[in-house]
């Protein structure tokens, strides 16, 4: 277990792939809460960030008089699941209503003997997550990574089997660290002719809810839900808000002229 430098002025420093077999964290200095139903299960003003070997988002750990402690029960190592990096205890979370099996866990090594961590990635057993009053979804925000919605006058067009499906001059270029820029359209430049809507739902810990999705109409064997849109994107990102943006992996996307390659990332599907 690698813990940061202690003392006011030191910088942690943190490894956040599998370069190791150890687990690297660092404090964080945001109020985190976490309730289930009515009740507040997490309430820290003393949260740390932990990075596991493979997982490349972390995980908040809480000292465990910030956990409503009453609330686990201690339980068998489950069978089957990630071990969350040599975890040593784990934990069901009883709620009046249900009872969440291996919920929660303590890590190995003194660091963090007295701290206890929930589950969020693929398995969010708990409601709602806040860092500070605005709530978080997915997983905590990477200190590590940034988000930049630009406004820009590039030219940037989105062909679909060589039909052109959108067409702007007045983009929102968004970087993200870690995956290829996403171009948002003004909607009014988006031939929403082309697409039908879906009951697609995406949740991002930086950007907000994606409430919004298109899949293509046409006959090109294209993956489902291949547009979406932020109708009330986080604040940070305002500026996207009610744009549109394509999957650059499924569609070929021109700038000033120039065809680029597609990325290949995890959101690289088949197609339907």
């Amino acid at each position: 277990m690698t813990a940061p430098k202690s003392g006011p002025e030191a910088v942690p420093v943190v490894r956040r792939r599998d370069e190791s077999d150890s687990v690297f964290w660092e404090p964080a200095e945001r109020w985190v809460r976490a309730t289930a139903g009515e009740l507040t299960v997490v309430d820290s003003r003393r949260p740390v960030l932990v990075w596991e070997p493979g997982r490349p988002v972390p995980l908040y750990a809480f000292p465990t008089g910030d956990v409503r402690m009453d609330l686990l029960r201690r339980t068998e190592r489950p069978a089957g699941r990630r071990r969350h990096a040599g975890a040593t205890v784990f934990y069901d979370l009883v709620l009046p209503d249900r009872t969440i099996g291996a919920a929660a866990w303590t890590y190995p090594g003194e660091e963090l003997a007295d701290h206890i961590s929930f589950e969020w990635f693929g398995r969010e057993v708990l409601d709602h997550w806040y860092e500070e009053d605005e709530e978080i979804f997915v997983h905590p925000r990477d200190p590590h990574k940034r988000v930049d919605a630009l406004p820009s006058s590039r030219h940037v067009q989105v062909e679909i089997e060589g039909t052109v499906v959108a067409d702007t001059r007045t983009p929102v270029l968004l970087f993200e660290t870690g995956l290829p820029v996403r171009f948002y359209f003004p909607r009014e430049d988006v031939r929403l002719g082309l697409f039908h809507r879906t009951d697609g739902r995406t949740r991002c810990p930086y950007k907000g809810v994606a409430s919004a999705y298109w899949s293509w109409a046409g006959d090109a064997d294209v993956r489902p839900d291949i547009a979406w849109s932020y109708p009330d994107p986080l604040p940070s990102v305002g500026i996207i808000k009610d744009r549109i943006a394509f999957y650059d992996e499924s569609v070929d996307v021109i700038v000033d002229g120039v065809r680029r390659e597609r990325p290949f990332t995890f959101f690289s599907r088949p197609s339907r």
